[in-house]
C-alpha cells in the first residue's frame, strides 16, 4: 500500500548493538515449557552513547524453548534522576515496523522531563522488525507489485498472485521468524524483556500498533504491570468489513475538518472558496489522468484521497493546503514529508499484520462490494488508503496465526486508554470499541482534536498521562481534553521530536 510516514523520520538513524548475555532465570509464558532468559550485556548505543543497547536471545517460537533463536534488539535510557527513579517502562512506536530502539534514544524529544527523570526507558525493536531479525523480501519481486485498486477479475486475480508469491519469498528469505512475528509472540518477548531487567512490574507506553502490542500484554500478562498507556488504539476484534468501514469513515472525517480549518483560517490558499467544490474537481481531473506532480508522474484520484490520511497524522492542514493548491493551479510542488504519494519503504508487513488480522478478501464480487462502500462512507477520499492497503496486502493468504477477537483483560490494574476524536490511522470508533470491551480495566480519555497520538498534545493531556504514570493517579473515566489549534506550519515528520508510527502505513 500507499505509506503515510515512516516511524521517528529520517532522523533517527540505526544504532550499533552489542551481543552478551549470562543466564539469569528460569521461566515461560503460561502453558508453555520453561526455558531460561539471559541478562543483557549493555553497551554505549553508537548513535547516542548516553543510551544503553544489547541483544536478548528468545526462542522463535516459545512453545519450542530448546529450537531456533533470535536475537531481539533493546536499549535503555537510565532514569536521569537516580535518587526518583520509579522503575522501568517499556515503550513502543507503532508500525507494525517502528523501531522501539530508535524511539528510546530519542525519548527525551517526545517524553516530559519528569518521566525521563523518574523512568528507565526502555526500547525494543519487535521480532521481524529492524535490528531483531528483519524479515525481508527480495527486491524484484517488490517492484512488481500490482495495483491494490484492481478494476477487473482479471486484476484482483494478478492481486491474489502476487501476494502469495510475496509472501512465499518473504518466507524464504526470513525463514522461521516469519511465521512466528504475531503481537501474541511480541507480548511473550515483552514479559522475557521485564525478566531480563530483573522487573517484578513494568510500566508500558504503546502508541499506534504500539497499543495492541500492551493489549495483548494486559490479556496475557495482566499482573505485571505497574502503569500503562496505550495512545491511540487499534481494535483487535473487527471483521473486515467493519474494518474497512471505520477506517473509511475516519478519512472522511479528516478532510471535512481540514475544510473547517480553511473556512476559519485566512493564510488558507482556500479561505472564502468553495474548497469542497474545488477538491471535487481536482478528483476528477485525476481520475481523467490530469494531475501531475513535480515529475510529470500522474496522481490518480485514490492517490490524491490518500494523501489526506497521510496530511491528517500532524495534521499538516497548511502544507496540504499549499500543496493541493500548486495542484488546482497545475504548478506542483513536491508534497511535503508524510503524504507524499508513490514511495514505497521495506517492512515486515506480510509477517506481522497479515498474522495479526484475518482480513481476507476471497473473491472479486466481495471485493466489488467492499470498493462500493468505501467509496460511499468517504466519497471525498475515496474510502482509506490506509484501511483498504491493509487489507488488500493480505489477499490470497492463509488464515492468521492471531486473528481477531475480542479484548479481555483480568488481571491488570487500571489501564489509560487515549485517543484523539480525528485520528485517521487509530480511529476514534476503534478506541471507543476497544473500551467498551474492557470497561472494567480501562479509563479513557479523549482528546477532541486532531492528529495521531495523544500523550502531549496538550497540557491537559500531558497533565493526564504524567500524573498516571508517575503517581498513579487516574482521571475521571470519560474525561476529555479540548482541541488545540494545530500550528500553522505543522508538518507530519520532524527532527526534533519523534512521532508515532501509523498502524500498517507501510508494506
Amino acid at each position: 500500500m500507499q505509506p503515510m510516514m515512516r516511524a521517528l523520520g529520517a532522523a533517527l538513524a540505526s544504532s550499533a548493538l552489542v551481543l552478551g548475555m549470562t543466564p539469569l532465570a528460569s521461566a515461560a509464558p503460561e502453558g508453555q515449557p520453561e526455558f531460561k532468559v539471559g541478562a543483557i550485556d549493555w553497551k554505549p548505543c553508537e548513535e547516542v552513547p548516553t543510551v544503553e543497547c544489547g541483544f536478548l536471545t528468545l526462542p522463535i517460537d516459545y512453545s519450542k524453548p530448546n529450537g531456533e533463536k533470535f536475537q531481539l534488539a533493546v536499549s535503555r535510557r537510565k532514569a536521569s534522576d537516580q535518587t526518583k527513579r520509579i522503575g522501568a517502562m517499556v515503550i513502543n512506536p507503532g508500525g507494525p515496523g517502528g523501531s522501539g530502539v530508535d524511539f528510546s534514544m530519542f525519548a527525551d524529544r517526545y517524553f516530559s522531563k519528569d518521566i525521563i527523570d523518574k523512568f528507565d526507558v526502555i526500547g525494543f525493536d519487535p521480532r521481524g522488525v529492524a535490528r531483531s531479525q528483519p524479515i525481508k523480501c527480495s527486491a524484484e519481486v517488490l517492484q512488481r507489485q500490482p495495483s491494490d485498486y484492481p478494476k477487473s477479475k482479471a486484476e484482483f486475480d494478478k492481486l491474489v498472485e502476487f501476494n502469495k508469491e510475496l509472501r512465499a519469498d518473504c518466507r524464504k528469505v526470513s525463514g522461521a521468524i516469519f511465521d512466528h512475528a504475531s503481537t501474541f509472540d511480541v507480548a511473550n518477548d515483552i514479559d522475557s524483556i521485564r525478566r531480563a531487567l530483573g522487573e517484578k512490574k513494568i510500566n508500558y507506553y504503546g502508541v499506534s500498533y504500539g497499543t495492541i502490542m500492551g493489549q495483548h500484554y494486559a490479556a496475557q500478562y495482566g499482573q505485571n504491570i505497574r502503569a500503562m498507556i496505550i495512545d491511540s488504539n487499534m481494535d483487535h476484534s473487527l471483521g473486515t468489513w467493519k474494518f474497512m468501514e471505520t477506517e473509511a469513515r475516519g478519512a472522511e472525517d479528516m478532510f471535512n475538518e481540514w475544510v473547517k480549518w480553511s473556512d476559519r483560517t485566512p493564510t488558507s490558499p482556500f479561505y472564502g472558496k468553495d474548497l469542497r467544490k474545488i477538491w471535487k474537481d481536482l478528483l476528477a481531473k485525476a481520475d481523467r489522468g490530469e494531475v501531475t506532480d513535480p515529475n510529470g508522474r500522474k496522481i490518480t484520484g485514490q492517490e490524491l484521497g490518500g494523501s489526506v490520511v497521510g496530511m491528517g497524522y500532524g495534521p499538516a492542514f497548511k502544507p496540504f493546503a499549499d500543496f493541493v493548491a500548486s495542484l488546482v493551479q497545475g504548478t506542483p510542488v513536491a508534497a511535503p514529508a508524510g503524504f507524499a504519494a508513490g514511495e514505497t519503504f521495506e517492512n515486515p508487513f506480510a509477517g506481522i499484520f497479515c498474522n495479526d488480522y484475518n482480513l481476507r478478501v476471497s473473491s472479486w464480487g466481495e471485493y466489488q462490494a467492499l470498493n462500493a462502500m468505501e467509496n460511499r462512507v468517504a466519497p471525498n477520499t475515496r474510502g482509506s488508503s490506509l484501511g483498504h492497503g491493509a487489507t488488500m496486502g493480505c489477499v490470497g493468504f492463509p488464515k492468521a496465526t492471531n486473528p481477531q477477537r475480542p479484548l479481555k483483560i483480568k488481571n491488570a490494574p487500571k489501564i489509560l486508554m487515549t485517543n484523539a476524536k480525528y485520528d485517521p490511522a487509530t480511529v476514534y470508533e476503534w478506541a471507543v470499541n476497544a473500551h467498551r470491551q474492557t470497561r472494567d480495566t480501562t479509563v479513557f480519555v479523549t482528546y477532541e482534536g486532531w492528529g495521531h497520538g495523544v500523550y502531549d498534545r496538550s497540557e491537559c493531556t500531558l497533565k493526564i498521562n504524567d500524573e498516571y504514570l508517575v503517581g498513579l493517579k487516574l482521571p475521571r473515566n470519560g474525561t476529555s481534553c479540548a482541541a488545540v489549534e494545530p500550528p500553522a506550519q505543522a508538518s507530519i515528520l520532524t527532527a526534533e521530536r519523534p512521532v508515532p508510527a501509523g498502524p500498517f502505513s507501510v508494506r
